[in-house]
């Protein structure tokens, strides 16, 4: 739905509430990841009910289309004839792609927004350099996020297929989705929102992700504040575009990861989850999320795993 501007007056003053809100919870570099305890960890663990499991990431895509102008690369070094007679060989290959884009899933680390001379934790942004980050690398979530995983399916809320570019979903739509879904987000749950991106990508073609998207409402990080959630993740960008607030084109990554400390995870894909989910009649579970161990690095490719 469409909605009115933010001001630079009133995202300062959200941005505000929700470093103090960060600054309360503690934990540091860990950010909100704090949230998700040994004791949610164990909780989480019984939302395996039926044995099934599911990705929640998009096949890498390594062709040139409207919202990946520079795909991932994947290269043959061997092959299986590879031009041999030997009894033995090896296939090989190599993979090279950007962390960050508008097409393949990855995770955001706290490292990622500089904000105002500044990175999560008021930490300098010249921590991240040439050599990659000195602090707040994804190397903060080396050993995995693992909690209970809930999914909001908003164009289901609406009742129609996806959400057009451009269109946010409100704090009211999440409190909504909860109620129809009968499920409540809570403490150290991965809260990911289905705005139907990867649908519409599917069935209507690419198109220019940067320019045009939706996302959540700069208010609904207040959402991930108030249920101290561990990480927030969607099909789309978490940010609609074009952005509502006045000179900041990615309000909600400013203040889910600069001011709250929340990882995202970007372009992730649920049109598998959602069948299982409706199946089952529950719309939570077991995730587990395994970056690489790359300890410089700003983000990762990521591929979630639903455990139902």
């Amino acid at each position: 739905m469409s909605a009115p501007m933010v001001s630079a007056d009133e995202f300062t003053e959200m941005h505000s509430r929700l470093e103090r809100a960060a600054h309360d919870r503690g934990g540091g570099d860990r950010g909100a990841l704090v949230n998700i305890t040994a004791a949610e960890i164990a909780a989480a663990a019984r939302e395996v009910r039926v044995g099934r499991t599911v990705s929640l990431a998009a096949p890498v895509k390594t062709d040139v289309t409207d919202d990946n102008p520079q795909p991932a690369k994947h290269d043959m070094i061997a092959t299986g004839t590879n031009g041999s007679s030997a009894d033995l060989h090896f296939a090989l290959d190599r993979l090279a792609m950007n962390i960050h884009g508008n097409a393949d899933s990855h995770l955001d680390a706290l490292c990622h927004v500089v904000y105002q001379g500044e990175l999560f934790n008021a930490v300098p942004a010249d921590k991240v350099g040439r050599h990659g980050a000195a602090a707040l690398s994804v190397n903060g979530a080396r050993d995995g996020i693992v909690g209970r995983g809930v999914l909001l399916d908003i164009p289901r809320l609406r009742g129609v297929r996806w959400l057009e570019p451009g269109d946010h979903v409100t704090v009211d739509e999440l409190t909504a989705a909860e109620k129809a879904q009968g499920v409540r987000v809570g403490k150290g749950d991965l809260l990911f929102v289905r705005v139907g991106h990867r649908r519409r990508r599917n069935e209507l073609g690419p198109w220019n992700a940067a320019e045009a998207r939706a996302g959540l409402h700069p208010r609904a990080v207040e959402f991930l504040a108030e249920r101290q959630v561990g990480a927030l993740g969607s099909d789309g960008n978490n940010d609609t575009a074009p952005s509502i607030v006045a000179g900041v084109d990615f309000p909600v990554h400013v203040l889910a990861i600069q001011a709250l400390g929340v990882y995202l995870l970007d372009y992730l894909q649920f049109e598998e989850l959602v069948p299982m989910c409706e199946e089952v009649s529950r719309w939570s579970f077991l995730c587990v999320i395994a970056p690489l161990r790359l300890p410089t690095a700003t983000g990762s490719p990521v591929n979630p795993i639903a455990l139902l």
